[in-house]
């Protein structure tokens, strides 16, 4: 299929305003596509409306105040962007937000007694995607024309390897669930004739310099100030556009400090839990974690050699 990056064709993008959201869709301006940019956040929203629009303002660059979590104001934004634009070509569901376990500190039991944690997880980087692809797919299948179209929706390699610690299992959760219903929908789209020319895609990002680490706003990354082994926003981009034009569902981005090879390693050391018949999320188990440790390392050197 040919690549929906292209001169004229449309990206429509969740999470818009910052992060790799803003890095996708600045990409995208500079490869001459239109943009349809959403986000909850309105000030920085106009900020990226504004700047990506100077980057050619012969192009369409519509923006929408939007919390992915209501269903109801998806499906009425929805109705306005169909008044602008006629095709959509390229749905990045990115938005995603990572919340804290309130009350009564209980450690590591805490986010286990706050329900409200996981509703507002689930609501956000769950529902949030199926919000989108419930209002967006009727616009997809029912375009007039079969020219190629993707999906991308962005995960977490925290839904794969499913690391504890931090009290935030309910991400971790809502990742992997993304992770199961983008495959699903990618199975979906690609085993019906009538929606073959879609293609979903699951954008798994490494250690990135994005809002939920302080990077707020449509930033100049030239300016940012992150940590070393951190991966810049426009460097996922770029790797997003790379799985899409080779065709790649599971997009695993690198960053400064873990590589292929050991993203890889501790992905098949995390699968293998379930094979093997041993403890649950050993490679942090006190009585696993040395032995983990030295499997993958070697795993990975043998991936490098």
């Amino acid at each position: 299929m040919e690549s929906v990056i292209q001169t004229q064709k449309t990206a429509l993008i969740t999470g818009a305003a910052s992060g790799v959201g803003y890095a996708v869709a600045k990409l995208c301006r500079s490869k001459g596509m239109h943009l349809v940019l959403l986000d909850i956040d309105q000030s920085n929203l106009t900020k990226a409306k504004i700047t990506l629009s100077e980057l050619d303002p012969s192009l369409i660059t519509e923006s929408y105040v939007l919390d992915v979590a209501d269903a109801a104001l998806w499906k009425k934004t929805t109705r306005e962007i169909t008044k602008i634009v006629q095709e959509i070509d390229l749905v990045v569901l990115n938005a995603g937000k990572g919340y804290k376990p309130e009350g009564v500190d209980s450690g590591r039991l805490k986010p286990w007694l706050d329900g409200s944690y996981w509703e507002k997880t689930f609501d956000t980087n769950v529902r949030g995607p199926l919000n989108g692809l419930e209002a967006l797919l009727p616009i997809l299948t029912g375009s007039k024309t079969k020219n190629h179209k993707s999906i991308v929706i962005t995960g977490s390699k925290q839904g794969i390897t499913n690391p504890p610690g931090g009290g935030n299992p309910a991400y971790n959760a809502s990742k992997a669930a993304i992770k199961n219903l983008t495959e699903h929908l990618a199975f979906d789209l690609r085993s019906d004739p009538a929606t073959s020319h879609i293609s979903a895609h699951l954008l798994i990002p490494g250690w990135t310099w994005t809002g939920l680490m302080g990077n707020v706003g449509p930033t100049n990354e030239a300016e940012i100030k992150k940590p070393a082994g951190a991966w810049y926003p426009s460097q996922v981009a770029e790797e997003l556009v790379k799985g899409l034009e080779t065709g790649q569902f599971y997009i695993v981005c690198p960053d400064g400090e873990t590589d292929r090879a050991l993203d890889q390693a501790r992905m098949k050391w995390g699968s293998e839990d379930v094979v093997e018949g041993r403890p649950a999320l050993s490679r942090w188990d006190e009585s696993w974690k040395s032995r983990a440790e030295e499997a993958i390392q070697a795993d990975a050197k043998t991936r490098r050699d």
